[in-house]
């Protein structure tokens, strides 16, 4: 017999989606998500600043200098495991976005909960959670004692803390959603 505090199967909780777009010089995010990103995952309701991405050069040789980064999150909740459907769509949608040259934007989809930021990847790594289909979880922020807060393997420019307000609005609004669910 299962002990009486033994958790049980049960759907997890909805999941808010975003996207962390990296736009080479030139691009706007609303011609992402207009050029079908809103497709794959709604409208938008939160669009933050730009931020210049220079903490690297890793991107510059297909995309050209002067990229900026932008935070967008998208209206209605969604399953943590649909996360996979939405990475594979969105590899489709940035090589459909391509120059003769390379990629215009690198998009990162992702989703929040109350507890965390996880980022869709196709690269292994120590802390990435295997989901299927060549698509890994890779937490980047976690919800600590009222704040968002990185971690170790966190990247550059989520470490200096540039999106933390973003993320705090992007969380207001999924905790006003789950309110009314």
């Amino acid at each position: 017999m299962a002990h009486p505090k033994a958790g049980r199967p049960g759907e997890g909780a909805p999941v808010k989606y975003f996207a962390a777009l990296l736009l080479s010089q030139g691009v706007e995010p609303k011609v992402v998500i207009e050029g079908g990103l809103g497709g794959i995952l709604g409208e938008a309701d939160f669009i933050g600043p730009p931020h210049p991405f220079d903490m690297t050069d890793y991107y510059e040789d297909e995309m050209g200098p002067g990229l900026s980064r932008v935070i967008v999150s998208f209206a209605g909740l969604g399953e943590a495991p649909g996360l996979v459907a939405v990475k594979l769509d969105v590899d489709r949608l940035e090589k459909k976005l391509s120059s003769g040259a390379g990629r215009t934007v690198n998009i990162d989809p992702g989703y929040i909960d109350y507890f965390k930021a996880v980022l869709a990847s196709f690269k292994e790594g120590p802390q990435k959670i295997y989901l299927g289909r060549g698509v890994y979880a890779d937490p980047v922020l976690m919800f600590e004692d009222h704040e968002w807060r990185t971690l170790p393997w966190s990247f550059p420019d989520f470490k200096e803390g540039l999106y933390m307000e973003e993320f705090g609005e992007i969380r207001r609004i999924y905790r006003e959603q789950r309110r009314g669910v």
